[in-house]
C-alpha cells in the first residue's frame, strides 16, 4: 500500500510507517513502564487486574505449548502479541496505516523469532548439539532442514503481512464504494481477525522456541517416551 505521506531525512524519503511504528513503541514502552512502577500486593486497581489477567494468560498459554516453564519466553511472546494486537487495531483510525500492513515492519517480527528459536536452542543444548539437530534422523536431510527453517519464517511473515494488507484493502474498497456507515460492522471484524492475527503468531513463535528447546522430547522414540 502506498503511503500517506513520506518525510526526506538525509536524502531519503522515510514513509510514514516508520514514524507510525517509532510511535508506538515508545506510547508502548511508556505505558509499561508506567504500569510497572503502581504495582501493588493488596488493593489492586482494575488497570493492574487487567494486566495480571492478560499475563497470567498469556504465561498459560506458552506453558500449554512448550510443556514446561514458560517464564523464559513469556516476554517476548508476549511482547510480540501485544505489539501486533496493538498494530493491527490501528487499522480502524482514519489516516493511519497499521505497521503490520508494511511487509518490511512483518519481516522484521519474523526475524525476531527467527533469532530467538536458535537463540533459546543454543542456550538449553549448546551450539554443537543445537546444530546437529539439522542433520538428524539422517544427514542426507541437512539441506531440507535448513529449508525448512527459512520457509517457517517466510510462511510467518507472508502470513501477518498477506492478512493485514487485504483487510486494509477490503475496508477501503467498500468505505469507496457503500459509504461511511456500511463498512462498521466490517472494521469490527477487522478488529478481531487482527487479534486472532497476533494470538497466532504469538503461538506459532512458541510452537518453534518449543521445538528448538525439546529436541531429546523429539528424538526420544516411542518405547522410551512410554
Amino acid at each position: 500500500m502506498n503511503p500517506q505521506f513520506t518525510i526526506p531525512i538525509l536524502g531519503w524519503d522515510v514513509p510514514d510507517v516508520v514514524f507510525i511504528t517509532l510511535g508506538l513503541t515508545v506510547l508502548l514502552v511508556g505505558l509499561c513502564a508506567l504500569a510497572s512502577r503502581r504495582l501493588q500486593t493488596s488493593g489492586l486497581t482494575l488497570w493492574q487486574t487487567g494486566i495480571e489477567l492478560f499475563a497470567g494468560w498469556i504465561e498459560q498459554t506458552v506453558s500449554e505449548v512448550v510443556e514446561e516453564d514458560p517464564t523464559p519466553y513469556v516476554s517476548l511472546i508476549g511482547t510480540l502479541m501485544l505489539f501486533i494486537a496493538v498494530s493491527n487495531c490501528l487499522s480502524v483510525v482514519p489516516f493511519l496505516r497499521p505497521p503490520t500492513a508494511e511487509l518490511s515492519t512483518a519481516v522484521a517480527l519474523a526475524l525476531v523469532v527467527f533469532v530467538a528459536v536458535p537463540y533459546f536452542g543454543i542456550r538449553r543444548h549448546g551450539l554443537w548439539e543445537y546444530l546437529r539437530r539439522y542433520a538428524k534422523p539422517s544427514p542426507i536431510l541437512l539441506p531440507l532442514n535448513i529449508i525448512g527453517e527459512l520457509t517457517r519464517t517466510l510462511a510467518l511473515c507472508v502470513r501477518l503481512f498477506g492478512n493485514v494488507m487485504s483487510g486494509q484493502m477490503i475496508g477501503a474498497i467498500v468505505l469507496l464504494v457503500a459509504g461511511v456507515l456500511v463498512p462498521v460492522p466490517l472494521l469490527v471484524l477487522g478488529l478481531l481477525t487482527g487479534l486472532i492475527q497476533a494470538y497466532i503468531f504469538g503461538i506459532l513463535a512458541a510452537v518453534y522456541i518449543a521445538a528448538a528447546v525439546q529436541v531429546e522430547r523429539r528424538d526420544r522414540t516411542p518405547q522410551e517416551a512410554a
